[in-house]
This record gives structure tokens, sequence and C-alpha cells, in this order.
């Protein structure tokens, strides 16, 4: 089999996050050959490839002897893991490198090594040794008979965990509790969906615009794509020999954004959202900031106006309390909800015409809540707080729409 002529790195895919249908036709590979495209992302990695590699060539070599490829996509490490991995493509005609300077994230680097990959199956594997390789082949048999998807579970009879501590196991059993409750339809279809170690067809995620955030994609794999059948395999997920833990409380945070957003953008509610081209994510964010502001405002009011601190007029203390809650709503959101235009626009007088644009539009959207709040009380449902809440709800909404609208959109280009 000709697999790799020279030892030059792979190109990075740009673009959406897709995979192609058919295999990406090359001038080194023949696609009907390959099998088993197994990706492997490596981030400071340098002691362990070379044993990964190793390992994996030897097995996989007794087992479907040219039908397979491997692929280290590499995140630009400062140790070099990739001009290691680039040395042993002499050794390893099977392996492929890939170089990423503009991306990160674990879980584009395995989505950009299956763009690059010629196989009928994708597979993802850590390069640390974490994942028993050995398992490789009874992933590969779940898929050749009939499954679509397979994933080495630690929760599975033959899984486990080699010596995590209490903390950990909580936070683990914890994380994948609140999936379930956020995310059933997903999660609830393996029993270890914080899985890094899979297979999938390559026709059951085709086609599909993946948008991963963080390290877990398998979570992304289920939900995005056309998974019908899935397998489990068991095994003992094992510490690390070599190099350092990339685990950090940053990874749980990720994960919980994840599921957010795959909540919003599959099922009813994303079918619902593509339906009325309402940006419902960001609608989300722009909520929760406004709850932080009616804390805000009601910090500062007790501050003001309390007998008990400086006892400032009512009037007074509202008013400089309502402009504070403006002014944290306004930094939430030009540096969250709508942090893609803002960083665009990073310029003192763009960010002083966007705070101008949100106070008016603010002050329009408390004259638009006492107008509806009357008008319901008055018309239609005669109880106050009611009342108030639809006001509450469509002030909201309008505040929401004018500022997407007008406050962030990309108007001084250079």
């Amino acid at each position: 089999m000709k697999t790799n002529s020279s030892n030059s790195l792979l190109t990075v895919p740009t673009g959406l996050l897709k995979i192609s249908e058919l295999p990406p036709k090359t001038l080194d590979i023949s696609s009907e050959s390959i099998r088993l495209s197994l990706v492997i992302p490596t981030y400071k990695e340098r002691d362990n490839i070379k044993q990964i590699v190793s390992i994996l060539t030897q097995i996989l070599d007794e087992s479907i002897p040219g039908k397979y490829e491997l692929i280290i996509v590499d995140d630009d490490s400062p140790d070099r893991t990739w001009e290691i991995a680039q040395s042993l493509t002499t050794e390893y005609p099977q392996l492929r490198v890939m170089r990423r300077q503009n991306e990160r994230g674990l879980s584009s680097a395995v989505i950009r090594g299956w763009q690059a990959a010629t196989g009928s199956v994708l597979g993802v594997i850590d390069g640390d040794l974490q994942h028993p390789p050995e398992v490789l082949m009874e992933l590969l048999r779940s898929v050749d008979q009939g499954a679509d998807l397979a994933v080495a579970s630690r929760h599975v009879e033959g899984g486990g965990v080699s010596s995590w501590s209490v903390a950990r196991r909580f936070l683990s059993r914890g994380a994948q509790l609140l999936g379930l409750i956020i995310l059933p339809g997903v999660l609830g279809r393996v029993s270890d969906p914080m899985s890094g170690y899979f297979m999938v067809r390559r026709s059951a995620i085709a086609n599909a615009i993946l948008n991963p955030v963080g390290y877990k994609i398998l979570l992304e794999v289920i939900g995005r794509g056309k998974v019908n059948q899935v397998a489990e395999v068991g095994y003992v997920f094992s510490e690390r020999k070599e190099g350092e833990s990339k685990v950090t409380w940053k990874q749980y945070v990720d994960y919980l954004r994840h599921l957010v957003r795959l909540r919003l953008s599959t099922g009813r509610v994303g079918r619902l959202r593509r339906k009325v081209n309402f940006p419902v994510d960001r609608f989300v964010r722009f909520g929760l900031v406004g709850l932080s502001g009616v804390f805000v405002d009601m910090a500062v009011l007790f501050l003001l106006s309390d007998p008990t601190t400086l006892a400032l007029p009512l009037t007074r203390s509202k008013i400089i309390a309502g402009e504070i809650a403006i002014l944290n709503n306004f930094l939430w959101n030009d540096a969250w909800t709508f942090a893609d235009v803002s960083s665009r626009q990073q310029e003192w007088h763009q960010r002083a015409k966007r705070f101008f644009k949100f106070n008016v539009i603010c002050l329009a959207g408390l004259i638009l809540n006492v107008l509806v709040l009357n008008l319901v009380f008055n018309f239609l449902i005669p109880n106050r707080y009611i009342a108030n809440l639809i006001a509450i709800a469509v002030a909201t909404i309008w505040n929401f729409w004018v500022n997407l609208k007008l406050s962030w959109r990309v108007t001084d280009v250079k």
C-alpha cells in the first residue's frame, strides 16, 4: 500500500467543521483501501507520541494490515510534538501529521483530522496512553457488526478507572447527571458520554455541520449525526505516565456550554429556532445578563437609600441604581452576549456609541414596560403581578431585538 511517500505535513482544512460524504481524493492514498482512519489529537505529548504510534501500528498491522491510517493533529505544541511525529513518518508510512497554528481545541482538532481522513470508519484516541489501544479492534468489530457508533466506556462490564480521587469521580458523575437532565436524548444513549475514545461510520456524520465546545466531541457526534445503532465496549481508564494532565475547571465550563448549545440547536427547540430564525442562544445570554442587572439594581438601591446606609432620597437612588445596572448589563453583553460583534469594534468611540444606544433603548424599554403593564392590567388580566411579568417579558424581547439590530452591529469597517 502506498500511504505516505513523503514526510510533509498535511494541509489544515479550513471553513465549516463538516465531514465529506466521500473520502477526499489524494495522490498518495487509495481511498478504497482504507478502512479505519484513527485521529490522535495532541498537545505537548512529545514524551508519549513515539510509544503510542508504535503500539497502535503493531495492533493494526496484525489485524487490518494496509487498511488503516493514523493521523496526528497537533495544536502547535511548544515542545514540538508535531516535529517528533513528523520524524516518525519514514518508519511508519501509514502515519500522517497535521500541525494547526491558527486553531485550538481537542474537538475541532479531531474534526479537522477527520476532514483529511480517507477511511469509511473514523476514530479518535488520546495520545497520552490513558486509552488502552488493545480495545481498538473490539470497537472496530462492533462497527463491522452493524453499529454506527462504537464507544469505549468506563461504565459497562470490563470498564473502570484506575486511581481517580473521590472528588474527580464525583465531578465526572455529577457532570453526567446534569447532562442527562439538560440533554437526555443524547446522553441517555450511552453509558459514558464523556468518553473521548470511539469509532463512528463516516456515513453517520457526513454533511452534518459540527459545532463543538471543549473536549467532548462524542456529544456532538451523537447530537448532530445520524447515529442509529450504538455499541459500547468496556475499558479501564489509566493515569498518564508521561506529560501533564489537560483537565481543568475550564473543561467543565465548556462541557456545560456545549450541553446548552446542543439543547438549543437540536430536537424540537432546534427545529423551532430554525423555523422562526430567532437567535435563542444569544437571547438566553441576554436574559441571564438582565437577571444579573436586577441584583445589581437592588443592591445599589439598598446601599444608597436604606436608612441604615447612605439614606439618599428614593428617586435619586433609583436613578443611580438603574444606571449602574444598565452599565453592568452593557459590559456583560458587550463581552459575552454580542462578543463576536464587539470584538470587531474595540475602539473607545465605537464602544461609547454602543453604550449610548443601549441606554436609549433601555429607556424606551422602560416606557414600553409601563404601557404594557397598564394595558394588560386594565383590559386583560386584572392581576398586577401577572401583568408585570408579561410587561417584563415584552420589554426584554424589545430590548434584545432592538439592541441586536441597532447597538451591536458592524458599521465601522476599516
